[in-house]
């Protein structure tokens, strides 16, 4: 009997894999130690003892919080995938992809999700139709277009502010242990998208649209609705990309905009909106990169409020960055910038405080060993102003008592990469 089984599944197999035209197994395993320090300072000044009833003050220096760790996908985010295509003939052909994130370093998550990306696709000369999770369009710009790679210590701060701002409010559910959550953010990918792409003969125009599905329960009589927060549009995406590449041009703009939450019975849906335009130019000797970001995360309402509710937070970033071969090297380089605009309204009897922003510089080496193996160095400097909190990794700022403000991040990554 268990030899009957074992030789129908055998010819199950057999029958799969002759029915594919190509069935690929891949991936990748990248490991690195990485360290982090974070400095927040105390920026209120010392009040001594007085004769006016003044409180006393002793201002508490600076705290650093720091860790050391190996760590993984400091150069290439590591992964295990399967994809695989048949061809239908007359052009048409059906495609799977299934991509899983590891962590290599304490094996805790293997083939746990396809988190990173499980699509099926129908594609011919109309194009591509992909059904599934995947990158969103705005995403591909700050990978793309980052010489980084959005990868490690050097990530570029135009995602890393932006995948922050763009968290889906409240109603998120925990994140398992050990298993990556894909229900927190539609900034780096989105679930239950349905996407279309431009056939890759077009002169080197290329382009996507992409609609993700709420997937929230409707009632034909809105009073029946739960009076639950984030229960009616929370999750929609809908995104758009559209490039050029010809040469040593490369250059995009995309759009997305996801719905983080929303109030039914309040009558209101926070949504973040964000544009964004990348470029690079291969000059042979060295690699230009550039992208400029605008993010919003903005409330509508469906009775405005007298007051005028929630002003708009705006979010503007900028990244410059370079990449240099040298032999079978290749040298990174970028800085990025990004600042906070809260549109409070003015104050005729008050100051408002000044704009977060904070600026990043990064700098690493990568050493090819083969095209499959490759060792790399990567450090990185964040400076946060007025009330910004953005790190490199690692631990949080220390801020027990609400009287530290965020002031420098500092890493690095060593560390080496195999692909398969």
């Amino acid at each position: 009997m268990k030899k009957s089984l074992v030789a129908l599944a055998a010819l199950a197999v057999a029958g799969v894999a002759s029915a594919q035209s190509s069935v690929t197994l891949f991936g990748v395993v990248d490991a690195s130690i990485s360290g982090y320090s974070n400095t927040a300072r105390d920026q209120r000044a010392t009040v001594f003892p007085n004769a006016f009833g003044i409180p006393t003050y002793l201002n508490q220096g600076s705290v650093k919080t720091s860790r050391r760790e190996l760590a993984n996908s400091a150069y290439n985010s590591s992964r295990l995938g399967f994809r695989g295509t048949e061809d239908l003939g007359g052009g048409l052909a059906a495609s799977f992809w299934l991509e899983a994130p590891i962590t290599n370093d304490d094996g805790q998550q293997g083939v746990s999700t396809f988190a990173r990306r499980s699509t099926v696709s129908l594609s011919g000369g109309f194009g591509e139709l992909r059904l599934g999770r995947d990158y969103t369009a705005t995403f591909w710009n700050d990978t793309v277009f980052d010489p980084f790679g959005t990868n490690g210590v050097g990530t570029n701060l135009v995602f890393t502010a932006s995948a922050a701002f763009a968290g889906f409010n409240g109603t998120a559910p925990a994140p398992v242990p050990g298993i990556t959550n894909v229900s927190t953010s539609n900034y780096t990918r989105a679930s239950n998208m349905v996407a279309y792409f431009l056939p890759p003969n077009l002169g080197g125009f290329y382009g996507q649209v992409q609609y993700g599905f709420s997937e929230k329960t409707k009632y034909d009589n809105g009073f029946y609705t739960p009076n639950v927060a984030n229960n009616s549009r929370q999750g929609r995406y809908v995104g758009g990309r559209f490039g050029y590449a010809n040469g040593p041009l490369d250059v995009a703009v995309a759009y997305g905009s996801s719905t983080v939450g929303d109030e039914y019975y309040v009558g209101t849906t926070n949504k973040v909106n964000t544009a964004n335009l990348g470029a690079s130019y291969d000059f042979g000797p060295v690699k230009l990169f550039g992208e400029l970001s605008r993010s919003k995360n903005k409330i509508d309402y469906e009775v405005t409020p007298v007051l005028g509710g929630r002003p708009d937070i705006d979010l503007t970033g900028y990244l410059l960055g370079v990449t240099v071969p040298v032999g079978a090297g290749l040298i990174r380089a970028s800085w990025s910038h990004v600042k906070y605009d809260q549109n409070l309204p003015s104050n005729p009897f008050a100051v408002n405080p000044a704009d977060p922003k904070a600026n990043k510089i990064a700098l690493g080496y990568v050493h090819n060993l083969s095209k499959r193996t490759a060792l790399y160095a990567t450090v990185a400097r964040i400076s946060n102003k007025n009330g910004a909190g953005l790190t490199v990794g690692g631990p949080a700022f220390y801020n027990v008592g609400g009287a530290f403000t965020p002031k420098n991040s500092t890493g690095y990554d060593f560390g080496i990469r195999h692909a398969f």
